[in-house]
């Protein structure tokens, strides 16, 4: 296969040798492997990736999230394309369902979500939950990959992907966004996670990831958030740390005209 040096054979061995080392990872389900892609292939790809700081489709500004990024795949080059749709190919989804056990995986034409993406000096995303339901199809959102494209990375500039427990005592699994990293992991309303401490990279670098959400129809009780059925991203606190996330009323607030907010609020009561 052209963007990884290993026959369909070997990729799902790979994937039956790492399944119970997935299935066990604690805080939830995870892994991440190096040097999984052919450099040269994917250093095409780095080489085409979109300078979003200049022109991006979505720009996020807030107490949870500075971060940019592209919408769909109109952004991506000829070989990002390409790459792209391996990972969203039979072979690929093979690999994922025998490494997860998570079987009949959708994955997402729309990038809904995914896609380029980009946090610039400063730039941070604050731990959460991921939205749990595509907007197109309607599917439950299963798994995230995370392809990192950051050659010769300083530790000391942080980026590091956290993972946190279910109750949020602490985080319990960091991962530095090395180039040709690949991080895999089931998302549920509970896989806390994030790059939540401000990016410390010098002027003219940047954290760069790719990103792609698998789907299936219908997902297991276990993950899911009781009256939370279908949500948008929901941003938790780190003990002592961060400053409180704004609560689904206070959201409601921000995006609502105050004279309907005021209107609908005495009809309420």
């Amino acid at each position: 296969m052209k963007f990884i040096d290993k026959s369909v054979e070997d990729l799902h061995a790979l994937a039956v040798n790492k399944h119970q080392e997935y299935t066990t990872a604690k805080p939830f389900p995870n892994i991440y492997f190096d040097n999984f892609f052919n450099e040269k292939m994917l250093s095409e790809v780095l080489s085409e990736f979109p300078d979003l700081s200049k022109s991006a489709d979505f720009s996020y500004n807030d107490q949870n999230q500075v971060k940019l990024a592209s919408k769909g795949e109109y952004r991506f080059g000829e070989k990002t394309k390409e790459f792209m749709h391996f990972l969203n190919s039979q072979p690929f989804l093979e690999f994922l369902s025998k490494l997860t056990g998570i079987n009949a995986l959708i994955p997402d034409p729309y990038f809904d979500g995914g896609g380029a993406h980009q946090i610039m000096p400063g730039g941070l995303l604050k731990i959460h939950a991921d939205f749990n339901k595509n907007k197109f199809t309607n599917l439950d959102r299963r798994l995230n990959v995370l392809v990192y494209m950051n050659k010769d990375w300083n530790e000391d500039w942080g980026g590091h992907f956290e993972l946190w427990d279910k109750e949020m005592k602490g985080c319990e699994k960091k991962i530095l966004p090395l180039f040709n990293r690949m991080a895999i992991f089931t998302t549920t309303d509970f896989s806390y996670h994030g790059h939540p401490d401000a990016l410390r990279c010098p002027e003219g670098r940047s954290r760069k990831s790719l990103a792609l959400y698998y789907y299936t129809n219908g997902r297991p009780d276990e993950e899911i958030n009781k009256g939370l059925e279908k949500h948008s991203t929901i941003f938790v606190n780190r003990p002592e740390l961060d400053k409180p996330a704004l609560n689904m009323k206070q959201v409601i607030k921000l995006i609502t005209p105050p004279i309907i907010y005021e209107t609908v609020k005495k009809i309420v009561k």
